[in-house]
């Protein structure tokens, strides 16, 4: 069936296309066309790109599945919000986004996402999406968009003080140079290996590698540079928040296991997923992702996320609760 014509949606751009917008002066290709023969992000091309089934209906596949076989809740949450945004005006930019993830996905069926037009105010307004499959929600999200305001209420924190992305090593070159070692343990090289075997969509950098693949316990901490693979360019500031959303979810819960690394993980899921955009970005530019587990216990952690641009200014504030079930010692599991 064809899809009746939506007042909103996103203004892809074409590749090539000039690439400007607030806040992205850290790469060499700002303002210039996209280099020759550099690719799309898949992001955009496919992981991002719903087909319309009918009004406020659409059906979203995957591109990058876990080795859990579950499918990765960056993914829905970040479709979720595309089905949202098709449903508003170009006129107005995503602000929130609130999810609960209430039923596992199936990586071998699409997902379908129901978008309801909850409300539609003069400075503010509301979708509800439920991302569906067999019948039933995985997933039920609560978007909230605004028109832009100006207000001389303004502060933030300051930004953490880090080496620039150029002067680390990629996820993937840290690997490669740890699988060199000739003392690596067998099931550290094994569990390396299945790293380096997924194509994530999302680039990486820490700013500590030491920390990041150390098997000893830590403070619950992390800085890391992200972006997406790929080029997007300029185009709607809500298909970078789209970007975001997916980013964000890779990697953040397993913050909370950094002071617990001497307990093997049986089970690990997102239960929910809130997300605040506070100003433009680009999503394919280097920005910094500050996570930290305040607290854990009753076998759930909880993780706070802040997304920094380079010039300082923080675009995205980021709330998760999940599942960690952990094997537990004999002796502990008596207490």
């Amino acid at each position: 069936m064809a899809a009746p014509a939506s007042a909103g949606g996103f203004r892809v751009p074409a590749a090539g296309a000039r690439a400007e917008s607030p806040g992205s002066g850290d790469r060499p290709d700002v303002g210039q066309p996209a280099p020759a023969g550099d690719l799309r992000s898949v992001l955009v091309t496919s992981v991002l790109s719903l087909e319309p089934l009918d009004l406020d209906l659409f059906r979203g596949r995957h591109y990058w599945v876990p080795a859990t076989r579950r499918l990765f809740g960056g993914q829905i949450v970040g479709q979720a919000l595309v089905a949202a945004a098709k449903a508003v005006s170009e006129d107005v930019h995503a602000h929130s986004l609130h999810c609960y993830f209430v039923r596992a996905g199936d990586p071998t069926v699409p997902v379908l996402y129901q978008v309801e037009r909850t409300r539609t105010g003069k400075s503010f307004s509301v979708r509800s999406v439920k991302a569906i499959q067999h019948g039933k929600p995985i997933l039920i999200c609560q978007a909230s968009f605004q028109q832009t305001q100006e207000s001389p209420v303004q502060h933030q924190f300051t930004m953490p003080t880090v080496p620039p992305p150029e002067e680390l090593l990629s996820q993937e070159e840290l690997i490669q140079k740890y699988l060199q070692d000739p003392n690596l343990v067998e099931k550290y090289r094994l569990g390396l290996n299945k790293i380096l075997a997924q194509e994530v969509p999302v680039e990486i950098k820490p700013v500590s590698p030491s920390k990041t693949f150390c098997q000893l316990s830590q403070e619950p901490k992390q800085l890391l540079w992200v972006r997406a693979r790929g080029y997007i360019g300029e185009c709607d500031m809500k298909l970078h928040c789209c970007v975001a959303a997916y980013i964000s979810d890779y990697a953040f819960l397993g913050t909370a296991l950094l002071p617990h690394r001497q307990h093997p993980v049986k089970f690990m899921v997102s239960l929910d997923h809130s997300m605040w955009f506070h100003a433009p970005f680009r999503a394919d530019h280097w920005m910094l992702y500050e996570c930290e587990s305040p607290w854990a216990g009753g076998c759930r952690g909880l993780v706070h996320g802040r997304l920094w641009r380079r010039d300082g200014v923080l675009a995205v504030t980021c709330a998760q609760e999940g599942v960690i079930r952990v094997t537990q010692s004999p002796a502990e599991s008596k207490l």
